[in-house]
């Protein structure tokens, strides 16, 4: 059983998603996963992988090295195509369609690209914008503030420290307040304030959405009402 590993891509949003984001966040939404698998020729990854979740629920993923863990949330988040299996999101008890879908989701993951050329408003500026969305520069400032990047929004993102780049990740999943969050190795590269940071985080969408955790700390299992062990 093995990780994927590539970098995260964007795909270019339909018409008018911050107006179907805001709508779809506004209603109930749930993630069903069934029979799903993930194979490379004859090498099985995992297989068998089911699960329900709705707001108010959290699952977290472990295993080995190898695993899959990655690859499980980037099929989640439709990065990755799985073997076997469906992964289908539901508004209102109503399947969610592609655009509405990407509105849903926001990922924190190792292999999220960010551009070191730019500085870190101009990173949130333009994913935003393949977003779809409209965020005042106060607003962006804002964010970065409240992941404990105040006063660096204009420093390049080439310049910035691993557990700093974490922390722009987490802004950049945060932009469109999503029902559902993925995180992939949650605390990863953080400080004790940052870690503190991710836990206050990690309660806010606990209480009021969906949250998926993919993680080998034996203590980050505590946030999912459920544990999900690949690899055996």
């Amino acid at each position: 059983m093995r990780d994927e590993s590539k970098g995260v891509g964007l795909c270019a949003p339909a018409v008018a998603p911050e107006r179907v984001a805001r709508s779809a966040a506004a209603l109930p939404v749930s993630l069903a996963v069934r029979d799903l698998a993930k194979g490379y020729g004859a090498r099985g990854l995992f297989r068998g992988v089911g699960f329900e979740l709705a707001p108010g629920q959290s699952l977290a993923v472990t295993g080995p090295n190898g695993s899959g863990k990655s690859t499980l949330l980037r099929i989640l988040c439709g990065l990755a195509r799985p073997t076997r299996g469906v992964v289908e999101y539901r508004i209102a008890g109503r399947p969610a369609t592609a655009r509405e879908r990407r509105s849903l989701i926001g990922l924190v993951a190792p292999d999220l690209v960010l551009y070191d050329e730019l500085t870190a408003v101009e990173n949130l500026r333009f994913f935003a914008r393949v977003r779809g969305l409209r965020r005042a520069e106060g607003a962006l400032a804002h964010l970065l503030a409240e992941v404990g990047l105040g006063g660096r929004g204009d420093d390049l993102v080439g310049t910035y420290s691993s557990g700093m780049r974490q922390r722009l990740k987490y802004a950049f999943a945060l932009l469109h307040r999503p029902p559902i969050l993925f995180l992939d190795e949650p605390t990863a590269n953080l400080d004790e304030a940052g870690t503190l940071f991710v836990r206050e985080c990690i309660a806010r969408q606990r209480a009021t959405g969906i949250l998926v955790v993919a993680t080998n700390e034996r203590e980050e299992l505590r946030y999912g009402d459920r544990v999900l062990r690949l690899g055996g």
